[in-house]
């Protein structure tokens, strides 16, 4: 979500009802992070397999999107080299990127920082995500829209 504000992504891209979490970009850095030590070792393996793995994940998630919630958070089809609008090479480059400093620097430290949490907590956080992407999936599914995602609109006068 963070990459997204700072790239000049807009407000509404983040796919949960609450939580400031976004699916793609969780279960996309997970595939680099599940991806076998011998990749994830190798710069250029991971940089290559770890933004091929990434825009598989992110095009099944653009999938079940559409066809499951009928709704649609991105369209790359006025990018040159995309596979049905869902992915493009050039965010697959940029995942193969983000996925090196992933492997380097946020996962070992992110490792660390979670190593020490008990894990009822960790089970209530777990909970807490699914049930707020139980209820975000059935509110866009039952909208046909993303639009019912966007409460905080109600809370700034200009609804921006």
């Amino acid at each position: 979500m963070a990459f997204a504000r700072l790239t000049g992504g807009r407000r509404d891209r983040k796919g949960l009802l609450l939580l400031p979490l976004c699916p793609v970009y969780g279960l996309g850095a997970c595939a680099i992070v599940l991806l076998p030590p011998v990749v994830r070792t190798s710069p250029l393996l991971l940089f290559l397999l770890g933004g091929a793995a990434a825009a598989a994940v992110e095009y099944l998630v653009a999938v079940f999107y559409e066809e499951g919630l009928g709704v649609q958070f991105w369209d790359y089809s006025d990018l040159p080299w995309n596979l049905q609008g869902r992915v493009c090479v050039m965010f697959a480059l940029v995942w193969g990127a983000m996925g090196l400093a992933l492997v380097k620097w946020v996962h070992p430290l992110v490792q660390e920082l979670v190593r020490d949490i008990p894990a009822p907590v960790s089970l209530w956080a777990v909970l807490a995500a699914l049930a707020d992407l139980a209820v975000s999936s059935w509110m866009m599914r039952a909208t046909g829209g993303r639009e019912c995602l966007q409460w905080y609109r109600f809370l700034r006068p200009d609804g921006a």
